[in-house]
């Protein structure tokens, strides 16, 4: 779990990172805390970011989707959404997240869906919509990213 082999990058993303040498997959990955986690991202790009996160493996103590586990897809969706809008010159870090939680999940897996609300010179915001596989709505997030230049070697 939390391969990313499936991500789905607009082609001008994938050319401006490749020639600076980067692997845009693995540095889009959700990193190793979403490895274990099994997050896996399924398209990527600064206007739309999917992933998918099993709920097995992810539990309070009442068998229920951990809050903090819907907290880690929602920040993961929104950064990497957040690092595709800056593009290669600048680095997404998270001031801000808010998960209003709707309703719990026992089983399955939940897809997360980062939009953005805002995509400034120095911010980005996303809001990121956690589904089950009913399609019913388990939780809503915001995430605020700074936007800081990449530091030179």
């Amino acid at each position: 779990m939390g391969e990313q082999n499936h991500v789905k990058f607009p082609q001008e993303v994938i050319d401006e990172y490749a020639a600076l040498g980067v692997d845009l997959p693995a540095m889009f990955s959700a990193g190793h805390l979403g490895t274990r986690m099994g997050i896996e991202i399924k398209e990527a790009s600064a206007e739309r970011v999917v992933g998918t996160m099993p709920v097995e493996g992810n539990t309070q103590p009442y068998g229920l989707l951990h809050g903090g586990a819907s907290a880690v897809l929602a920040e993961t969706l929104g950064s990497v959404g957040s690092m595709l809008h800056g593009g290669s010159s600048k680095i997404a870090v998270g001031v801000d997240l808010n998960c209003t939680h709707h309703r719990g999940a026992r089983s399955g897996l939940v897809t997360g869906v980062a939009t953005p609300v805002h995509r400034g010179r120095s911010t980005a915001t996303y809001e990121i919509v956690i589904t089950d596989e009913q399609d019913r709505r388990v939780c809503s997030a915001r995430l605020t990213c700074l936007l800081r230049d990449v530091p030179t070697a």
